[in-house]
């Protein structure tokens, strides 16, 4: 069964060779590298495209810049990675054994938080933990699935936020997700620039209100009056 990683980026020529060059290791193994960019004004899809096998120009939107990614992709198995977010040694063996052994049809990582504050390792122990919990899956776990599951399911939905927890809800209807023990690590740059406890506070009250109803484009438009309520504090 092939593999193919569907990377989704926005202005993200600060990460995105790093990023790739982490994957090429993979690459050469086989694994299909596809990074769906959605227009940025950095130059990401011109840095992208010596260190990948696709670089498709999409709207803008994680949802359907991935969708986008997993119609194109020509693997059996995708993983939807974060271009911050960096895979374990052992990803391929694990996500190959555990699907291919017919164990899961989904699944996603431990993560670990790259970063300067303390506390940071207990955010990710917490997410972890919640996830394995609840069967509930974010984008920085890095999300598998079989292809086929993946369309079944109808892909991602089409919201600015949460589509991660729709697919997830939609997925564990074929069965509980793999929850590996092996771990991505992602940046803590969020946390440290918008504050430890005013991002843990934003996630949850943002989480707790959908779970509620409240729609994923209000919850957008609060996430991004936050977003420019902490520009200030980016900037110092």
């Amino acid at each position: 069964m092939r593999l193919s990683i569907v990377i989704p980026t926005w202005n993200e020529a600060g990460h995105i060779e790093d990023a790739l060059a982490a994957l090429q290791p993979l690459r050469r193994n086989g694994v299909e590298i596809i990074v769906v960019d959605a227009g940025s004004a950095d130059g990401t899809a011109n840095l992208a495209r010596p260190q990948s096998d696709q670089v498709i120009i999409a709207s803008r939107g994680r949802a359907r810049q991935m969708n986008a990614g997993a119609a194109a992709a020509r693997g059996d198995l995708l993983i939807f990675l974060h271009a911050d977010t960096r895979l374990p040694a052992t990803a391929e063996v694990a996500v190959r054994t555990t699907v291919q052994a017919g164990q899961r049809a989904w699944g996603r990582f431990d993560i670990r938080i790259a970063g300067s504050l303390r506390l940071l390792s207990v955010v990710a122990a917490l997410a972890n933990l919640r996830s394995r919990l609840t069967g509930i899956a974010t984008g920085d776990q890095a999300i598998f699935v079989r292809r086929e599951a993946f369309f079944a399911v109808g892909g991602y939905p089409d919201l600015p936020l949460m589509e991660d927890i729709v697919l997830s809800a939609r997925l564990k209807e074929l069965g509980p997700p793999a929850c590996l023990r092996a771990r991505v690590v992602t940046s803590g740059r969020r946390w440290e620039q918008r504050g430890l406890w005013r991002t843990i506070w934003l996630m949850w009250w943002l989480r707790l209100q959908f779970y509620f109803g409240r729609s994923a484009a209000v919850l957008a438009q609060q996430y991004e009056a936050k977003e420019h309520a902490c520009a200030p504090h980016r900037a110092n």
